[in-house]
């Protein structure tokens, strides 16, 4: 069976409060929910975890190396500065893909740069809850797992 890793970075957590005009209003346990059942009709296992702390972030990424065959990762804020997770990506040599709810090149000029993009195989971004299921999707043909 394979084993994906939803993670989820900063502000996440406030899905469907935070600026619903721009995130929706689904909560992200509303989100991961339709993904598990999503993932569970291929077959695929999923697990998730959320934290609005990097260090955190970080520990799931190193700890992904032993237990997934990939990763799907929001991460916030953090996609726009953080090296620490730039080199958790790049050591565990796991396909990673980016995902966004919003178009982070349709935003501000601060959030238009993903120091991350570099070291995951792809990024999706703009569909809003749609992206998660697209860049799952994504990650499994990446690892070459048959479409259903």
């Amino acid at each position: 069976m394979t084993r994906i890793l939803l993670i989820n970075g900063p502000n996440l957590n406030l899905l469907g409060l935070r600026e619903p005009e721009v995130y929706g209003h689904e909560t992200l346990a509303d989100i991961v929910s339709d993904l598990r059942s999503f993932a569970a009709d291929r077959d695929v296992e999923l697990s998730d975890f959320q934290s609005n702390s990097e260090g955190a972030l970080v520990t799931a990424i190193h700890d992904a190396r032993e237990t997934v065959d990939g990763i799907v990762l929001n991460p916030g804020a953090y996609t726009h500065y953080s090296i620490a997770i730039r080199d958790a990506i790049s050591g565990v040599a796991l396909p990673v893909v980016e995902t966004h709810l919003s178009n982070i090149h349709a935003r501000e000029p601060f959030r238009k740069e993903s120091v991350l993009s570099p070291v995951c195989v792809g990024i999706v971004a703009g569909f809003g809850r749609h992206s998660y299921f697209v860049a799952l999707d994504a990650l499994l043909r990446h690892l070459g797992h048959p479409p259903t």
